[in-house]
Protein backbone atom coordinates (compact mmCIF):
# COMPACT_ATOMS: atom_id res chain seq x y z
CA UNK A 1 0.00 0.00 0.00
CA UNK A 2 3.01 2.13 0.38
CA UNK A 3 4.17 1.61 -2.39
CA UNK A 4 1.61 2.59 -4.18
CA UNK A 5 0.82 5.60 -2.36
CA UNK A 6 4.68 6.66 -3.35
CA UNK A 7 4.39 5.67 -7.09
CA UNK A 8 1.06 8.45 -6.80
CA UNK A 9 2.91 11.02 -5.58
CA UNK A 10 5.59 11.02 -8.22
CA UNK A 11 3.08 10.39 -10.68
CA UNK A 12 1.31 13.65 -9.34
CA UNK A 13 4.94 15.14 -9.03
CA UNK A 14 6.10 14.33 -12.84
CA UNK A 15 2.19 15.05 -14.15
CA UNK A 16 2.92 18.97 -12.25
CA UNK A 17 6.48 19.62 -13.53
CA UNK A 18 5.19 18.79 -17.77
CA UNK A 19 2.15 21.21 -16.78
CA UNK A 20 3.97 23.93 -15.63
CA UNK A 21 7.14 23.63 -18.14
CA UNK A 22 4.53 24.41 -20.61
CA UNK A 23 2.82 28.08 -18.81
CA UNK A 24 5.82 30.05 -19.78
CA UNK A 25 3.70 32.96 -19.56
CA UNK A 26 5.05 35.80 -17.79
CA UNK A 27 2.67 37.31 -14.95
CA UNK A 28 3.15 40.63 -12.75
CA UNK A 29 2.87 39.88 -9.02
CA UNK A 30 1.95 42.40 -6.76
CA UNK A 31 3.48 40.90 -3.21
CA UNK A 32 3.34 42.90 0.48
CA UNK A 33 6.01 45.71 -0.49
CA UNK A 34 6.75 45.69 -4.11
CA UNK A 35 5.82 43.87 -7.12
CA UNK A 36 7.86 41.32 -10.13
CA UNK A 37 7.44 40.12 -13.27
CA UNK A 38 7.71 36.40 -12.88
CA UNK A 39 7.13 33.29 -14.85
CA UNK A 40 3.76 31.63 -14.17
CA UNK A 41 4.94 27.75 -13.61
CA UNK A 42 8.40 29.66 -11.29
CA UNK A 43 5.71 31.56 -9.10
CA UNK A 44 3.25 28.72 -9.08
CA UNK A 45 6.16 26.62 -7.96
CA UNK A 46 7.44 28.31 -5.40
CA UNK A 47 3.72 29.00 -3.91
CA UNK A 48 3.13 25.27 -3.94
CA UNK A 49 6.76 24.69 -2.19
CA UNK A 50 6.06 27.46 0.37
CA UNK A 51 2.80 25.89 1.15
CA UNK A 52 3.82 22.26 1.34
CA UNK A 53 6.79 23.33 3.62
CA UNK A 54 4.20 25.20 5.83
CA UNK A 55 1.92 22.29 6.38
CA UNK A 56 5.00 20.37 6.68
CA UNK A 57 6.28 22.15 9.69
CA UNK A 58 2.59 22.60 11.44
CA UNK A 59 1.27 18.88 11.07
CA UNK A 60 5.02 17.58 11.70
CA UNK A 61 4.89 19.33 15.39
CA UNK A 62 1.05 18.28 15.88
CA UNK A 63 2.34 14.54 15.31
CA UNK A 64 5.30 15.39 17.57
CA UNK A 65 3.80 16.47 20.64
CA UNK A 66 1.05 13.81 20.26
CA UNK A 67 4.14 11.02 20.22
CA UNK A 68 5.59 13.04 23.45
CA UNK A 69 2.34 12.38 25.06
CA UNK A 70 1.87 9.14 24.14
CA UNK A 71 4.61 7.89 25.10
CA UNK A 72 4.27 10.08 28.61
CA UNK A 73 1.21 8.64 29.03
CA UNK A 74 2.81 5.28 28.74
CA UNK A 75 5.56 5.72 30.93
CA UNK A 76 2.36 6.91 33.78
CA UNK A 77 0.74 3.63 32.97
CA UNK A 78 3.64 1.35 33.54
CA UNK A 79 4.18 3.06 36.77
CA UNK A 80 1.03 3.10 38.20
CA UNK A 81 0.88 -0.88 36.88
CA UNK A 82 4.04 -1.67 38.64
CA UNK A 83 2.98 0.52 42.03
CA UNK A 84 -0.94 -1.65 41.65
CA UNK A 85 -0.95 -4.03 44.83
CA UNK A 86 -1.06 -7.84 43.61
CA UNK A 87 -4.29 -9.51 44.73
CA UNK A 88 -3.84 -12.93 46.18
CA UNK A 89 -6.75 -15.83 46.19
CA UNK A 90 -6.20 -17.23 49.81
Amino acid sequence: MKIIKIVAVIALFLIALALGSQNQAVVNFNYLMAQGDFHLSTLLGVVFVSGFSLAWLVFGSLHFKSQLQVRRLKKQLKKQTSQAPVESKA
